[in-house]
């Protein structure tokens, strides 16, 4: 569907190059600023530079941590359960990394997308896609406790395997933490025993999956606990020129009445629109005011030379004469006629035209699939209109019921090519990424590849978005959500499924006027709206941030901490080998293992685009 001639506003964020170009060009003025500070010799002995970072020394603190270090034995317990988690983890992260780039290289057109665009590797609030700026505070406190856990881990475990500290510090760019450090003592490093280099090493990573569980244990629990959908339709975009923006409804909105009906939810707003007579009608927002808002079914989106003709921004005024202002009105004229006569307005503010349209869902037959076996090849968009004897209005009828399809499964696909019905009897292959049968076709969401909406408002799922988090609400996700593991995978996915296409937005916790779709409730209600949503911020970034510092550390390259304990560990089986080991032999295989690592990132990157063309 293209989506580029027409979209909704969504609450304002700054994305995209000229971003990038001014935090650049900010960058290289504190570089240069810093260097001259340094040459001058106004930075004291305990700061020092590595390029626009300064590291902030201290040997304060090491006192502390040979007391907590005291308990040897269960520090070291800890820290082997840490070593077996990490070297797991390394595997996958192995194993992850070169299928994801052997995928962007032997499918680049289907691997491209904003997810994997480098700006979204830079966690920085505002560049990154699915960072947004208003996340910021959370996101800092985030790092700060998942940095401070992490170098906290490792000068413990210096302690506890009685290897001397230099130093401790953290790492600032700006203002902004972006690193903190341990300086062990070389000489008593090296004396360490093989094991306790390995459980050193390891104890940052196991520190900062030990902050995520119980970061997100707290939020799962009392804290989304706490929180419920508050009453009213979610508005997260409005389309540009539409009734709705005409009348004044913006983003963050609630729609919670309709012609002095109360709208419950997100589900109930179609119904009052439905039931309401007459082009106007009135829309309380937020339980305090009222607009007027003259309706009309809009093309919110319509794919590029598309089998209806229509573009965004149109109205669709009738069917075969008969008025129409929603899209349940819509559905109910079309009825079982696959070919209807449209009134509409266009958005060229031309004269009004009558247009006859198929109805159904439009899909590009595939090549080689079990569909094209009988069409023959052919670019023209199919507009199926009945399959296996089910009357197709949308792409949306069609889906589920090719999910309920099985291989070899003899059905009846019936439908327009241009102004020609055709009927196909096709024989369903086995699909290759799912248990169910294929019909080969790329489908295009909505109906006849367009979008419509009753008065340009495209609603928030609040109510799913708190049903991933453990809170009352139904999502789409199934069962990985009845289990707290589950809810953790889903919720590291929460701020990119909007990026990604699997939801229709992101969610980066309860901010940037999301708030407004919610309310507190239970004990800790009574502390406050802004209360609870802080700290369910708080937690939702700290668990976010520390699963993924442990991931990125576990990665198996130099100077990570996989990187040290793939060469312990490689070390340590060399050394049981019968043959004469040399540190020649560990090198070759750290390097090897860092090499391809690295080659397989910049492949993920930047693959698809060297080598689609």
């Amino acid at each position: 569907m293209d989506h580029g001639s027409f979209a909704f506003v969504s609450p304002p964020e700054i994305f995209g190059s000229e971003l990038v170009t001014w935090v650049l060009v900010g960058l290289l003025l504190y570089w240069v600023a810093i260097i001259a500070v340094r040459n001058a010799g106004y930075l004291p002995d305990y700061i020092g530079t590595q390029g626009p970072i300064l590291t902030f020394h201290t040997k304060r603190g090491r006192v502390l941590l040979d007391r907590l270090a005291r308990p040897k034995r269960f520090w070291r317990a800890w820290s082997n359960l840490g070593v077996g988690i990490a070297l797991v983890v390394m595997v996958g992260m192995f194993a992850f990394l070169i299928q994801a780039a052997m995928t962007a290289l032997s499918t680049p057109q289907m691997t491209s997308s904003a997810v994997r665009q480098p700006r979204n590797v830079l966690v920085i609030p505002g560049v990154n896609d699915f960072l947004p700026l208003a996340a910021t505070p959370g996101i800092v406190f985030g790092l700060l406790v998942g940095l401070v856990v992490h170098e906290g881990g490792h000068g413990l475990l210096c302690r506890v395997e009685d290897i001397d500290i230099d130093s401790m510090g953290v790492a600032m760019l700006a203002v902004l933490p972006v690193g903190a450090f341990v300086e062990p003592d070389q000489e008593s490093s090296k004396a360490a025993s093989r094991g306790g280099q390995t459980r050193m090493f390891a104890a940052g990573v196991t520190n900062n999956f030990a902050i995520t569980l119980l970061a997100f244990a707290l939020l799962f629990g009392p804290v989304v606990g706490a929180i419920g959908v508050a009453p009213g339709a979610a508005v997260g975009g409005v389309a540009p020129d539409s009734p709705a923006a005409d009348a004044g409804i913006e983003p963050n909105d609630r729609i919670t009445a309709i012609d002095g009906t109360a709208v419950e939810g997100n589900d109930d707003l179609a119904d009052r629109l439905e039931a309401a007579d007459g082009e106007e009608v009135t829309v309380e927002l937020n339980g305090e005011e009222t607009v007027s808002v003259d309706r009309s079914l809009l093309v919110t989106a319509a794919m590029d030379d598309g089998p209806t003709g229509l573009t965004a921004g149109d109205e669709i005024r009738a069917v075969d004469g008969q008025t129409i202002a929603t899209e349940r009105g819509f559905m109910d004229a079309v009825g079982d006629d696959e070919r209807v006569t449209l009134t509409i307005d266009p958005a060229s503010g031309d004269e009004r035209v009558e247009r006859e349209v198929p109805i159904g869902a439009a899909v590009s037959v595939a090549a080689d699939g079990p569909l094209e076996r009988e069409t023959g090849p052919t670019d023209e968009t199919f507009v199926i209109t009945r399959f296996d004897g089910e009357r197709i209005q949308t792409y949306g009828d069609l889906a589920p019921i090719l999910e309920d399809s099985e291989p070899d499964q003899q059905v009846e696909v019936a439908g327009y090519f241009g102004d020609e019905r055709e009927t196909y009897t096709v024989t369903l292959d086995e699909h290759p990424r799912a248990d169910s049968g294929f019909l080969g076709i790329q489908g295009q969401p909505g109906t006849s590849g367009i979008a419509m909406n009753d008065i340009g408002v495209q609603l928030y799922p609040a109510g799913e978005y708190l049903g991933l988090l453990g809170g009352d609400g139904e999502t789409r996700f199934g069962p990985i959500t009845d289990t707290f593991l589950g809810k953790i995978v889903i919720t590291i996915m929460l701020p990119v499924l909007g990026v990604s296409g699997a939801m229709p937005f992101n969610f980066a916790g309860f901010t940037g006027g999301v708030q407004n779709f919610y309310e507190t409730q239970g004990a800790l209600g009574a502390f406050g709206d802004g209360t609870v949503f802080v700290l369910a911020n708080l937690l939702f970034w700290t668990g976010w941030i520390n699963i993924q510092l442990g991931f990125f550390n576990c990665i198996p390259a130099f100077p990570l901490d996989g990187g040290h304990i793939l060469r312990t560990s490689t070390e340590a089986i060399v050394s049981r080998l019968p043959i004469d080991a040399t540190r020649g032999m560990v090198r070759v295989v750290t390097t090897a293992i860092g090499v391809t690592m690295l080659v397989s990132f910049l492949m993920l990157l930047f693959g698809p685009e060297l080598f689609s063309g």
